[in-house]
């Protein structure tokens, strides 16, 4: 099973994409880019190959196992990655005491980390147990950092900010380990603890030793003049994001992308072929940036923040969506007593006007329309959006799946597809 790969490295997150020989998606994989961008490219490909393994898996077993079987496969093996960073957390953070708690607050300190990792350990293993799983943010930082605060509120008092410093400090190291993530790594423990069904158990064998080489790559992104990849092998964010999108819906003919540190709407033809553009690179007013400012503002996850934002029945007149003087006007607002959902509802509106010229210097909003990007997993802001193209050009067919973020990831990988076909 020969491959190819696409990886867009943003400046928020960094996807990968691989493709199987038909050019079908095999896998995908996701990280912060945070920190690192080499070794978030390292994790995504990485977390790309173990989805890659899973998928060859379904293939090889369909018919015989059901799909009940491998979901629970599958939710187990996350579990056993999860478990194991953070048990690297609760070490990291334990030699972190060592280093800078004094010693009088050490054991007190110590004895916290331990049981906050003792109840973490014993929720997600509940969770487990559920017929469903909860739903969570993508990246460990996120629900680990949620699940963290909330119990050390609980049990730290006076110690909470001890605790919560000794967190930023460690997650960082924890989140860009890729080989932690490995197939090989976790599958044992996963089938373990599912029972080792025999109709399922000889081909994991299989999918262990299998290999999968990768015959071309093409990245693209914010960070693409990192990735260590020759010239023509890599892509600009447009092209592969107009590729991206006509691969998705083939009847595309606008695409808007908000990603991390930019805005883009792009006009192609029925091909896929970029024929306009705008894009807003100068600022990251009204981006995944912006809206992660926000959630760090108000204490919430990022997945958090559309959810919320929907509960809004009065949304608030935002007058800038300025990312310096965000956190300003938004504790001005909450001081004046105004709502949390309702500052959130005019948030997210003031984002899609700025998406909304953009559109609208680009050439406007043609059928079909889809939108792409990590803003277009918020329901608040589909919800503006739809409201405002229907408004400002009627009724129009707006796309979006379930995996818009890895549009451009997608594209890069069509790209390598093209490499490969040379």
């Amino acid at each position: 099973m020969r491959c190819v790969v696409g990886v867009d490295l943003g400046s928020t997150t960094t996807k990968a994409v691989i493709l199987d020989e038909q050019r079908n998606v095999l896998g995908r994989g996701i990280t912060n880019s945070r920190s690192n961008y080499d070794l978030a490219v390292d994790v995504a490909r990485t977390e790309a190959f173990v989805a890659a393994r899973f998928e060859l898996l379904r293939r090889r077993v369909a018919g015989v196992a059901g799909v009940a079987v491998l979901e629970r496969l599958f939710r187990a093996f996350r579990l056993e990655q999860m478990l194991y960073e953070f048990k690297r957390l609760h070490a990291l953070m334990e030699e972190e005491c060592g280093r800078s708690v004094p010693p009088e607050r050490r054991r007190e300190t110590i004895e916290a980390v331990t049981e906050i990792f003792r109840r973490i350990e014993a929720e997600e293993s509940a969770a487990f147990a559920q017929p469903e799983a909860p739903r969570r943010s993508d990246f460990f930082r996120d629900f680990a950092g949620s699940s963290f605060t909330r119990i050390a509120e609980e049990i730290a008092g006076p110690g909470f900010d001890r605790l919560q410093g000794l967190f930023d400090k460690c997650i960082i190291l924890v989140e860009n380990e890729p080989l932690a993530l490995g197939f090989r790594d976790h599958i044992g423990a996963a089938l373990a603890r599912i029972g080792r069904p025999p109709e399922v158990a000889s081909a994991v064998n299989e999918a262990v030793n299998e290999e999968i080489p990768e015959i071309a790559t093409v990245g693209t992104g914010y960070g693409r003049a990192r990735l260590p990849f020759p010239k023509e092998q890599i892509r600009s964010e447009i092209l592969c994001h107009g590729l991206g999108a006509h691969a998705m819906f083939p009847d595309t003919r606008t695409v808007l992308d908000i990603g991390g540190q930019d805005t883009k709407a792009i006009q192609v033809d029925a091909g896929g072929i970029v024929t306009s553009f705008q894009m807003n690179d100068r600022c990251a007013a009204g981006c995944g940036r912006y809206l992660g400012y926000i959630a760090d503002e108000m204490n919430l996850g990022l997945h958090e923040l559309g959810p919320l934002a929907e509960r809004g029945t009065r949304p608030t007149r935002i007058n800038s969506t300025c990312t310096v003087f965000a956190g300003a006007e938004l504790r001005d607002r909450l001081s004046l007593g105004e709502k949390r959902e309702d500052i959130l509802a005019g948030l997210h509106r003031a984002i899609m006007l700025r998406a909304m010229s953009l559109l609208a210097r680009s050439g406007g909003v043609f059928d079909e329309f889809t939108f792409t990007g990590g803003v277009a997993r918020n329901p608040a802001a589909v919800r503006a959006l739809r409201a405002l193209v229907s408004d400002s050009y009627g009724e129009r067919v707006l796309n979006i799946s379930p995996d818009s973020i890895y549009t451009g990831a997608l594209g890069a990988a069509l790209f390598a597809g093209k490499v490969a076909e040379r």
